[in-house]
């Protein structure tokens, strides 16, 4: 089940909703741990019990660190964080690397090990590394130990943020698991929230895929060099609008059962360094990788030498933690390369840059990194790259590309613009006029969250199963 269906929209958010709200506020958590449950069991019922067997672990984790610590014995302490930790881990490794690890090992020693096929359960990467952050903030005593099993498994399976984020760290979540207060005003901003990520994913997202599927379907070879472009950029789009729209989703259901959770984009394509548009893109992995990884190995507060393996470790794990393929090895070892050369050299001249170079460099290096990201083979990375600096001998462009433009330059205007600030600047300056007089604002920002949400709607009538893209990771 996705966010972005009719079923959802019309069947499943309203009957959660009635059902959270009549319930008595100690029973609310029950309501969506139940409901959550459903929610996941929708697309996968086979591995709800993973995902139950991973909140046991962290559960039992949680009380084993917190009851060591409690009679001052931190060296068990730290043996049932690490036992909690590693059990963790072997699921994500088992159930998302087996394969890969086995078809490394017979790609470089021709072993003929056969594949195990397991299928890759649904948002796991991000709910581990939720139930690791439990045990890790418990055994730092940045958050209480939860001893309610079933407001703990509200927090994990929340289906809000369960797919695709953000991941919420436990120690920002403690208090509002244990004491929150539902309001009307937070209703209604988390109902726009969600209406704006609606029609991110709706009527930006999708088209932008459209264009993008069009463009790789093409051989590559024959591609010109200005469509091959066209269609990197389409795809850049796609990944923002989808996964941002994702997590404003998220925010905005979370503010609807009186949550709030941490913004995860920040206008990230209006970056002018990679180091500033990794402070914007998925903040919550970048920051759960500050946190649990990079700060304890160290982070700054080193020899520069650690000071460079610190970086180059988090962002190996960041692109392991993508995806198993080697592509999103190197992926992560391109943005670690790129910001060591940023942090150690190029950074005090791009600053000496005018704005609009340093945007452009950044946007240039960004949009190289998604062409290896969106590939899964190594020959394809490489073939579309040269497609992309005309390493094949075609042309700049021909009446293909020219047909593109036409049928698409709204669409992509749209979507530039869209991915910065200004759409929400002109919507605050109207708004603030408005104000001045009595209603008008209130009533122009219904008109626009109503019209968003009846376009998104009418094209989901026709659309096909349309999921967003970081449901794979």
């Amino acid at each position: 089940m996705v966010f972005s269906s009719l079923l959802f929209l019309f069947r499943f958010l309203p009957l959660v909703l009635v059902c959270y709200f009549i319930a008595p506020r100690g029973m609310r958590n029950l309501i969506l741990f139940l409901f959550s449950l459903v929610f996941y069991a929708w697309g996968e019922p086979v591995y709800v019990v993973l995902m139950i067997v991973s909140i046991l672990i962290s559960y039992l984790g949680g009380i084993f660190v917190d009851r060591f610590k409690s009679a001052g014995e931190m060296g068990k302490a730290r043996a049932a964080l690490t036992v909690s930790c590693v059990l963790s881990l072997s699921l994500l490794g088992f159930f998302k690397y087996a394969d890969f690890a086995i078809d490394t090992v017979n790609s470089l020693t021709g072993a003929g090990i056969a594949l195990l096929q397991v299928a890759l359960p649904i948002g796991i990467s991000f709910y581990t590394f939720q139930t690791m952050s439990y045990t890790i903030d418990v055994y730092r005593g940045e958050a209480g130990v939860q001893r309610n099993f079933i407001s703990f498994g509200a927090y994990v399976t929340m289906f809000p943020q369960l797919i695709a984020g953000p991941i919420v760290q436990y120690k920002t979540i403690d208090k509002q698991l244990r004491t929150r207060k539902e309001t009307a005003e937070q209703f209604a901003l988390g109902v726009n929230r969600f209406m704006i990520g609606l029609g991110k994913k709706v009527l930006l997202a999708n088209n932008a895929g459209t264009l993008w599927d069009s463009v790789q379907s093409m051989t590559y070879s024959q591609v010109p060099v200005l469509t091959a472009w066209i269609g990197l950029a389409a795809y850049s789009f796609q990944l923002y609008f989808d996964f941002s729209a994702y997590s404003d989703m998220a925010i905005g259901l979370g503010h609807m059962f009186g949550f709030r959770f941490l913004e995860n984009f920040n206008y990230p394509y209006i970056s002018k360094s990679i180091t500033e548009f990794w402070r914007r893109w998925h903040i919550s992995l970048s920051t759960w990788f500050r946190d649990y990884v990079y700060i304890p190995l160290g982070g700054n507060r080193v020899k520069p030498l650690k000071h460079v393996r610190n970086i180059f470790v988090v962002w190996l794990l960041t692109g392991i933690w993508h995806g198993s393929s080697w592509n999103f090895v190197l992926w992560g070892v391109y943005y670690g390369i790129l910001l060591l050369v940023e942090k150690f050299f190029l950074g005090k001249y791009l600053e000496k840059l005018p704005a609009v170079l340093r945007h452009l460099y950044c946007i240039f290096f960004v949009m190289i990194g998604w062409n290896i990201f969106v590939f899964e083979g190594m020959g394809d990375v490489v073939s579309y790259m040269k497609a992309l600096f005309g390493a094949y001998g075609q042309g700049f462009l021909d009446s293909g590309t020219i047909y593109l433009l036409y049928n698409n330059a709204v669409l992509l205007i749209f979507l530039a613009l869209g991915s910065t600030m200004l759409p929400k600047k002109i919507g605050d300056w109207i708004c603030a006029k408005l104000e001045r007089k009595d209603g008008p604002a209130v009533l122009v920002r219904s008109i626009f969250y109503v019209a968003v949400f009846v376009l998104s709607v009418a094209w989901l009538v026709d659309a096909s199963y349309n999921p967003f893209l970081y449901f794979r990771f």
